[in-house]
């Protein structure tokens, strides 16, 4: 009989009944594959005041997060400072391409809000990255161009072109509420989207040469041959004011966009508490 101390270390018991990890979603491609994995509890508590705070996240509903990405001969591009452990024979690489490339990477952080230099990771093994309680959505681009907002790239499959993407025209760059620039995502391949709200509050709207307008800045990315700009919501700047809606956020072609409806309305419980959500906003303090 063997004792499980000579070993060295006592295997945890790993039946179902013990395995606190499960697969939300799962997306592979030739090499690459990609999964986001949900702890269902949080258990590993020793203080009160933290039992307090996982208490309440888990009534709440909230789920720890890890994306997991497995690699046979493929590569990824991961956001720097998202990495928690690898293991494998994986070679970790750096792009910088000289002065001029540490230009460009600088001029693209300072732009997009993403890294610096965004690490690459090629080889065979698995890649975990930190966990956290944000929200993630995967894309597969299949030979297209996507326009993000800042800071939405997380993580991706090599092949993919990642970088700035400058408004073509003045409306959108001043008043849009995306600034000047965005991210730009091009190429074939699986990609990760840090989003502010979960993956399945998004709604996709699919536009076949019609037009799109939005009140507010909750349109999180497009792709297609779609022209971006800020229009008034009536033809004169009265009619603007009279209607209540001022300036839209307007999409206009064919292509897809992803909006966030509910992102607006987790920033009102955050600054203002969910009494702030009792009557629906209307044009003026009048109501029927």
């Amino acid at each position: 009989m063997v004792n499980p101390a000579d070993k060295g270390f006592i295997e945890p018991y790993k039946g179902k009944s013990a395995s606190k990890l499960e697969v939300l979603n799962c997306v592979s491609g030739e090499r690459f594959k990609v999964e986001i994995l949900g702890y269902k509890t949080l258990s590993g508590i020793n203080d009160p005041v933290t039992a307090q705070a996982i208490y309440y996240a888990n009534q709440a509903g909230m789920q720890l997060k890890q994306i997991k990405i497995t690699l046979q001969g493929g590569e990824a591009q991961i956001e720097a400072g998202a990495l928690q452990y690898l293991h494998g024979n994986i070679q970790v690489e750096n792009r910088a391409g000289g002065v001029a490339g540490l230009g460009k990477a600088m001029l693209n952080k300072l732009l997009t809000n993403e890294s610096i230099f965004i690490p690459r990771y090629r080889g065979d093994g698995v890649i975990y990255l930190e966990p956290s309680f944000s929200h993630f959505m995967v894309y597969y681009l299949n030979n297209e161009e996507l326009i993000a907002d800042k800071g939405l790239f997380y993580c991706g499959e090599g092949a993919l072109e990642v970088g700035a993407f400058m408004q073509k025209n003045v409306s959108s760059a001043l008043l849009g509420g995306e600034g000047l620039f965005q991210t730009r995502i091009r190429g074939t391949g699986i990609s990760i989207f840090e989003l502010p709200v979960p993956a399945d509050e998004v709604h996709c709207v699919h536009l076949e040469n019609e037009t799109l307008r939005v009140d507010g800045n909750f349109a999180l990315m497009r792709s297609g041959r779609i022209e971006f700009t800020v229009e008034k919501s009536t033809k004169s700047i009265l009619g603007s004011l009279a209607s209540g809606e001022g300036l839209l956020q307007t999409f206009r072609g064919t292509g897809r966009v992803w909006l966030a409806p509910t992102q607006g309305v987790y920033e009102q419980i955050r600054l203002g508490g969910i009494d702030s959500l009792t009557q629906a906003p209307k044009s003026s303090n009048t109501y029927t």
